[in-house]
């Protein structure tokens, strides 16, 4: 073959024929995009921002809503605490954004506390890590979707009857959106949250500060009693009840480790860019958090869990359990409902928006952990080839099937989700922290230079602090929220590993077996022994002689199975008429049996010499529909799948096309 014909060769693909489930599937996802040398978008601080940190900033929408919830169970005391709690979580948020400093510039190339736990401490621990983050992103998706929801009844109340369905809905249209290769999230809704955030902060504040107006919110006349009537709680009970609200509100920290998974995705000096971005969103969410539960304290915001009991009594000596709107919601109606009404739609819609863009980072995250554990060799190996689309398609489908599983089973509440949310993102840090101080201590021992001593001196002690940090805030969430939902988390995580540590073992057996070893024997087979099963003599019989002709085994022998006498006979005298110079064997079945004593018959020509190679040629009927496959080939299928399992034989199925199946053919070619 010349150059030219190569060329030509090569630049025919095979395109597929177009069916009506092809049809309908190009029509949903969009049409096939072939393979190229796509180099990652290089984003400046101002893109990354929004892109990668949208998880961190949206947890701000729900953070200090279950702060206040949890609070409730305590009655009107609990209350009392909001402010110390939210910012003991910012001070944690800080730790761990300090610590994540040093991780970006440790591991530039990203990977986050997977590749961190896996070369530091081992690959165990980076499958703990990686079972803990997978977990965390199907959560991400459930609690962020099912926040917006809540959202959304602010603006529409109408959705409140109908909050699963529309949650499942979403993820349906998040999961098709990426499906169809969505290219990156806009920015705009980032920074119309945070901007639209820190307004109503300030002018609320300076309402209420400066110009010493009252700004009483819908929910401050009314008075939270605790689960059976407790108003005023005390002891273990109120400890109890601050240490589950601070793992709730710990619940903003959530989404922090994207921007050191994102490293590769920033302009250089990718490691300080990424570092800058991290400061920026630690600040941002610091402020942003504090401030709500501050201004909420202000005026008078309540919130309350229904399901663990608490109610409202009105001044009027009624008592309620519906939920009112969102702290954001709520706020916003404080701060702009009376002079500036379309302010307070304006921060909830951006809290909505910002709360869809942060589910759709767990489209992004889930599926490519996924790819690399499967390219690892942890997961199945579909999960890391890309689809038509050139996205991880197998990922995308089984995370929006998980998250609308948890969304159904948890009726939507973002309060039961939370609970179980928290868990796997403290594993991950604390764990990447330990990581972290091993990775400094390794390099100290090769380092001369005095100065860069110093900076990794330093930078151990940072992670040390963090974990320890983030190793108490794992106990704390552990103990405080264990019975309400966080076993169930540890139960997904240990199922997780326990799944990856299988296939891991799986992989590297099949391995070991598959691998070429100059001990064993490569010589070629001294027979083949060529076998054809004739069940009836017709078309399809005929062209599996003529193949198993061609191949030129160094014996042919027909094969049938004697189950009527009468066909039998027939079948014989046929087949001596039409003389095909190959010998008929039949093999008598007292018991009617085909499959039973045509192995047999098989297994006794393998073992003469176990040097000979036994080639059984079945004939195949192709056919066109469904349904005309139950009435063909059962008997076939049957031996085919026994047949594989025998050592030193070869399956050979010869197809023979019916005419429902090249009218079938026909129409593909046309369409």
């Amino acid at each position: 073959m010349d150059c030219s014909s190569i060329a030509i060769a090569r630049s025919w693909v095979y395109r597929g024929p177009m069916s009506i489930v092809t049809g309908l599937k190009r029509l949903v996802v969009g049409r096939r995009l072939a393979n190229a040398p796509a180099a990652p978008t290089l984003l400046p601080k101002r893109l990354a921002l929004p892109r990668l940190a949208s998880d961190a900033l949206s947890s701000v929408a729900y953070a200090p809503d279950e702060i206040l919830i949890t609070l409730s169970l305590a009655g009107m005391t609990g209350y009392l605490f909001s402010w110390q709690i939210g910012l003991g979580v910012g001070i944690v948020l800080a730790v761990v954004v300090v610590s994540y400093r040093q991780t970006v510039r440790a591991y530039p190339d990203g990977g986050g506390d997977y590749q961190v736990a896996s070369a530091n401490l081992g690959k165990h621990a980076g499958l703990t890590v990686a079972s803990a983050l997978l977990v965390d992103y199907v959560l991400t998706v459930a609690v962020s979707v099912c926040a917006a929801v809540v959202h959304l009844k602010v603006l529409w109340p109408a959705a409140a009857n109908h909050q699963i369905l529309i949650a499942v809905t979403v993820i349906a249209i998040l999961a098709l959106v990426n499906l169809r290769g969505a290219r990156g999230s806009a920015a705009w809704p980032t920074y119309v949250f945070v901007i639209s955030v820190f307004t109503m902060l300030g002018i609320g504040l300076f309402r209420i500060l400066v110009l010493g107006q009252e700004l009483r919110s819908e929910t401050a006349e009314l008075t939270v009693i605790g689960p059976e009537g407790v108003d005023h709680a005390m002891g273990w009970v109120l400890v109890a009840v601050i240490a589950r609200a601070f793992s709730s509100g710990c619940a903003a920290l959530t989404g922090v480790e994207a921007v050191a998974n994102g490293v590769p995705y920033f302009r250089p000096p990718k490691s300080r860019n990424a570092a800058t971005v991290l400061a920026i969103v630690g600040v941002l969410a610091f402020a942003m958090l504090l401030g709500v539960v501050v201004l909420a304290r202000l005026t008078g915001v309540h919130l309350i869990d229904e399901l663990g009991g608490a109610s409202y009594l009105a001044p009027d000596g009624s008592t309620s359990t519906v939920g009112a709107a969102t702290v954001t919601g709520q706020l916003a109606q404080t701060v702009f409902g009376d002079w500036f009404l379309p302010g307070s739609y304006i921060v909830v819609g951006a809290t909505l928006a910002i709360l869809l863009m942060a589910a759709n980072t767990g489209f992004t995250g889930f599926p490519t952990l996924a790819s690399v554990l499967a390219k690892d060799g942890f997961l199945p190996r579909q999960l890391h080839t890309r689809g038509d689309r050139l996205a991880f398609s197998n990922g995308i489908v089984l995370l929006a099937g998980a998250a609308a599983v948890m969304v159904v089973a948890f009726e939507a509440s973002v309060t039961a989700l939370i609970q179980l949310y928290v868990v796997g993102v403290f594993i991950a840090f604390t764990l990447g922290q330990v990581g972290m101080v091993k990775h400094w201590g390794r390099a100290l021992r090769s380092e001369q230079d005095r100065g860069g001593r110093r900076r990794m001196t330093r930078a151990r002690v940072i992670n040390i602090i963090g974990a320890v940090i983030t190793g108490g805030v794992l106990v704390i969430v552990l103990i405080s929220k264990f019975l309400h939902g966080a076993w169930i988390a540890l139960l997904a995580m240990g199922l997780s590993y326990t799944l990856m540590v299988a296939i891991d073992r799986h992989y590297a057996q099949v391995r070991a077996e598959l691998a070429l070893d100059a001990r064993q024997d490569r010589g070629l087979p001294s027979r083949v022994r060529a076998v054809i099963l004739v069940q009836q003599l017709n078309l399809p019989t005929l062209k599996a002689l003529n193949y198993a002709k061609a191949s030129r085994a160094t014996s042919l022998m027909a094969v049938a199975i004697a189950v009527d006498d009468e066909e039998t006979r027939r079948l014989s005298q046929a087949w001596a008429k039409e003389d095909f110079g190959i010998p008929l064997r039949v093999i008598a079945s007292p018991y009617r049996e085909i499959t039973q004593p045509f192995l047999k018959y098989v297994s006794e020509l393998r073992t003469e010499n176990p040097r000979d190679v036994v080639a059984v040629y079945i004939p195949d009927y192709v056919v066109g529909r469904w349904w005309e496959s139950l009435l063909h080939n059962q008997t076939a299928a049957l031996i085919r799948s026994r047949l594989h399992h025998m050592t030193g034989v070869m399956v050979i199925s010869v197809p023979y096309q019916l005419s429902s199946s090249r009218r079938k053919e026909q129409r593909q070619a046309r369409s």
